[in-house]
């Protein structure tokens, strides 16, 4: 399990998440005075990305997902 949550992104990929993470935050914080529900999940997902720019840890190549950045 140690292996899985081993870091597993580079600068560049670091970058992606951490702008796609605000972008997210942003939009989710948004949306919630038109959806709640919907601005709720863009609010999870916009930290949970951040939280993978900060710790260099990408969900999708831990489950063996090739990404491109």
């Amino acid at each position: 399990m140690s292996n899985f949550f081993r870091p597993n992104l580079q600068r560049n990929g670091r970058i992606a998440r951490g702008v796609i993470g605000a972008l997210c935050l942003i939009a989710g914080i948004v949306l919630v005075d038109y959806n709640l529900w919907l601005g709720l999940i863009f609010v999870v997902a916009g930290l949970f990305a951040i939280y993978e720019a900060l710790r260099g840890w990408c969900l999708a190549r831990a489950c063996g997902i090739k990404t491109k950045i």
